[in-house]
């Protein structure tokens, strides 16, 4: 198969890309590094604000009952090409290979229900952003183009996934726990 260089252009010559947050998370979440590790698990519920100037965007979004969610990992620390995953510290892994925050362009996916539009704002559940991050972009989930279903899993076991698991259950709960008490 015969590839395209992208018109001639070398590497040095593609344009450096900047995006601009159209929104922010509003979450009780404030620790990085800190579970929920990942949206599908996360119990969570929060919001999703976008800013006025994008609310046309948001036009029949309420139809959707799930959105894809990019966001920037504002807080991660250094930019790495392996890391060790969360809960699996038993060898790096390149970083394409898995879904650690610090990579070489800090863009995050998260999977949440849409459970309210009002304005604005949007009500979700399956929030794992920290308070304040930045929202790059908002996509509808749509099974038939998002879903998968013979996708093979690498290097992710299983037992890593329970572990994913049941960390951000036990993250909820404790969240839940800490708000009644203080």
């Amino acid at each position: 198969m015969q590839m395209s260089n992208h018109n001639g252009m070398s590497r040095m010559e593609l344009p450096v890309m900047e995006f601009k947050p159209i929104g922010i998370a509003r979450s009780r979440l404030s620790t990085a590094g800190s579970p929920p590790f990942q949206s599908v698990f996360s119990l969570e519920e929060g919001e999703i604000e976008v800013f006025p100037e994008f609310q046309e965007g948001l036009k029949n979004i309420e139809g959707f009952s799930h959105l894809i969610v990019l966001s920037g990992f504002d807080r991660a620390e250094r930019r790495a090409l392996t890391e060790q995953p969360l809960l699996d510290a038993e060898m790096d892994h390149g970083i394409f290979a898995c879904r650690h925050f610090n990579r070489p362009n800090p863009i995050g996916i998260s999977y949440m229900a849409l459970t309210n539009v009002n304005g604005c704002i949007l009500s979700v559940r399956g929030m794992d952003l920290l308070d304040g991050t930045p929202i790059l972009d908002i996509k509808p989930y749509i099974p038939a183009f998002d879903s998968i279903p013979d996708a093979r899993s690498g290097w992710v076991s299983e037992k890593h996934i329970g572990r994913i698991r049941e960390t951000s259950l036990r993250a909820h709960q404790d969240l839940n726990k800490k708000h009644r008490q203080g």
